[in-house]
């Protein structure tokens, strides 16, 4: 029979992969708050539903592809630097997004739902592209 300390042993590998991600998930947020015109928190506070929806996409979006690096990575290092790889690809999409709908952060501040909910889906279906191609 298989003991407890058997099942534990990956707790500590584990540990590390969490913390490696909450990490990069709070690079990514400081990143993408300090990237984008608008004020998400300020936004998300005043109860600006166009805001939280977009910037819940966002994150959604970069947390999909976060999720399958963890999956596929062989080591903590590959997790990071492709984490940062998904980062770069989310970033990526609000810019190409804006080319597009250049006013989309002032839609966004104006609690334009129809943006937020744009920006929102655009970015979790390009973290769903992003995923699936990070699988290797």
């Amino acid at each position: 029979m298989i003991a407890i300390t058997d099942y534990l042993a990956g707790v500590p590998l584990f540990l590390a992969y969490f913390a490696v991600a909450l990490v990069l998930t709070g690079i990514y947020v400081l990143v993408y708050t300090w990237c984008t015109p608008h004020e998400e928190m300020k936004l998300i506070r005043a109860d600006v539903s166009a805001a939280a929806i977009a910037f819940a996409g966002s994150l959604i979006g970069f947390v999909l592809p976060l999720a399958s690096v963890i999956e596929n990575s062989i080591d903590l290092v590959d997790m990071a630097l492709w984490g940062g790889v998904a980062l770069i690809v989310q970033l990526a999409t609000f810019f190409g997004l804006r080319l597009f709908i250049p006013q989309i952060s002032e839609h966004i501040a104006d609690n334009k739902l129809a943006s937020g909910i744009w920006l929102g889906g655009v970015s979790i279906a390009a973290g769903l592209l992003n995923a699936a191609c990070l699988t290797y």
